[in-house]
């Protein structure tokens, strides 16, 4: 008969793997006295992907630890976070959440009986909770709320009322749902701080706060819902899986912002305490890793090929898949999938008797734009007006990219610079070279023409998708059909604002990290 674990050992199982602990003294008292109680919030907006793997790995630590866990539908915070949830696809993206967090909870050993699944909107509508934010409003400033919210609420130039109001919410929230800890990513820390200062002012406990590591996507930067190709989906198909891992960041021997190691040390690991790198005989045959250290050692010394380590975790990813693309697959929830995500770039049927009406919906997330660096720059040898960039945007291989730039930008303005690239036109030869994308740029309207390369935020890192705001949810096309004129339809619409930011229709262009702009080419044209 197993001895349950003692307080040390809870605090081990409760703390490991996470990168920082507020209130660790706090945490051990309560342990020596009951067991903890915590809880794990999520918005319901962007489909959940494999990341979501990482709080459902540290939930089941917790209640191998004995802790009281409540797992929290944030529904009224999707809404508030400049409305990622429309108010109509509110209750549809909650119960896909509900569905889909379960069946990720039960394909790895986690008994739902022992969890409590609460909605924000059972009680946050409450007179009591109202009051509360009303009383927290009295005395939090502006710039506490928007500092709180930082890394959590979408940033735009000209943010709504609801996005200060959610920090206050999520304090709020502690309390209501009567825990002794909240859980969640370091990109909260600002909002347990804000928690922290504000909620003893209303005559609250002060809360322990937990918080795991951001584990970067498949690109290198955070795994995103926003950004497609970062993640993998968890109703992706197994050669959707197979196809992504391949183009993964994965350089032989490098373990920083390696989405495929970190993959291994927060969810595979810690499930089985074990992790098998399949390969074959001749390479020195399978090898099975007791310790996340040895087999991060083995790859930094190229004893592990990244091949290997894809391989071996889309084997051991599809098995936690499997029972819940199985489960997903019933009418019921095909069905919930498709209205609480509905595809923004397929055809609404033309109404009878209306001509001319366009087969399909031209929108920016049809666009597949992302932030690039540039690896070399060279003058094309066959024309004197174009250079060849070789430009790095978070695939195995660097793209070749041909631009008409060589009168606008010296050569060494460009080396090594982050550009904005259009990665979904079809490849064209210009000049006898192979262009695979189009480096976006500021033109000025009059005479004499200048021609300045858009600019990402300075810390974007290559491969980020850059989206219209508001129009982060769709899917790029694989490639834009040349006839089809449908970057040509949503181009006439960008435009440079007086403030230097990239528009489409008076809506900026983004990254998770800021607005894309230019250097000095106010109310100029993009192309």
């Amino acid at each position: 008969m197993e001895t349950a674990p003692g307080p040390q050992e809870k605090y081990h199982l409760i703390t490991r793997n996470l990168q920082e602990v507020l209130g660790e003294d706090k945490l051990m008292a309560v342990l020596k006295e009951r067991e903890v109680k915590i809880y794990w919030g999520t918005a319901t907006t962007g489909k959940p992907h494999v990341a979501y793997f990482v709080p459902m790995s540290k939930i089941a630590d917790f209640l191998k630890a004995g802790c009281e866990v409540t797992i929290l539908f944030a529904d009224l915070h999707a809404y508030l976070d400049n409305m990622k949830a429309p108010w109509e696809l509110l209750e549809l993206r909650t119960r896909y959440y509900e569905n889909v967090i379960k069946a990720m909870l039960e394909s790895i050993g986690v008994p739902l009986e022992k969890l409590k699944f609460v909605r924000g909107t059972d009680y946050q509508l409450s007179k009591e909770y109202t009051l509360d934010v009303y009383r927290l409003s009295s005395v939090v400033t502006q710039h506490d709320a928007k500092k709180a919210g930082a890394e959590v609420v979408k940033q735009v130039e000209h943010p709504l009322l609801s996005g200060l109001l959610y920090p206050g919410l999520q304090a709020l929230d502690e309390e209501y749902l009567k825990v002794d800890a909240q859980f969640g990513g370091v990109d909260q820390r600002k909002i347990f701080t804000f928690a922290e200062k504000y909620l003893p002012s209303l005559g609250y406990a002060k809360r322990i706060h937990l918080m795991n590591p951001m584990i970067p996507g498949l690109t290198g930067s955070k795994m995103s819902s926003s950004e497609e190709d970062s993640k993998i989906d968890l109703l992706d198909r197994k050669e959707d899986v197979k196809k992504k891992l391949k183009k993964a960041f994965c350089e032989p021997g490098n373990v920083e912002n390696n989405g495929v190691l970190s993959f291994i040390k927060h969810v595979l690991f810690p499930l089985k305490s074990e992790f098998v790198i399949l390969r074959e005989e001749k390479w020195g045959g399978n090898k099975t890793y007791t310790a996340y250290e040895a087999l991060e050692k083995d790859f930094a010394e190229q004893v592990v090929h990244p091949g290997d380590l894809k391989n071996s975790v889309e084997v051991a990813l599809n098995k936690l898949l499997d029972p819940i693309r199985e489960k997903f697959n019933s009418p019921e929830l095909k069905k919930l999938t498709s209205a609480a995500y509905p595809n923004p770039s397929k055809a609404k049927p033309a109404e009878k008797g209306t001509k001319n009406s366009e087969p399909e919906n031209v929108v920016p997330s049809r666009l597949d734009i992302r932030v690039g660096k540039v690896i070399s720059v060279e003058k094309h040898p066959d024309a004197d007006s174009l250079y060849v960039e070789k430009i790095d945007v978070g695939e195995p291989e660097p793209r070749t990219v041909v631009s008409g730039l060589v009168q606008f930008v010296p050569k060494e303005q460009l080396q090594d610079r982050l550009v904005v690239l259009l990665c979904n036109l079809k490849p064209q030869k210009m000049r006898g070279v192979e262009s695979q994308g189009m480096v976006l740029c500021a033109s000025s309207v009059g005479e004499p023409r200048q021609v300045e390369p858009l600019d990402p935020p300075a810390e974007c890192c290559a491969g980020e998708r850059v989206y219209v705001e508001g129009y982060e949810d769709g899917e790029p096309d694989d490639e834009l059909k040349p006839k089809k004129k449908v970057f040509e339809k949503l181009q006439a619409d960008f435009r440079i604002s007086e403030d230097c930011i990239a528009q489409w229709k008076e809506k900026n262009f983004l990254t998770k990290l800021g607005s894309i702009s230019c250097k000095s080419l106010k109310g100029g044209s993009i192309s």
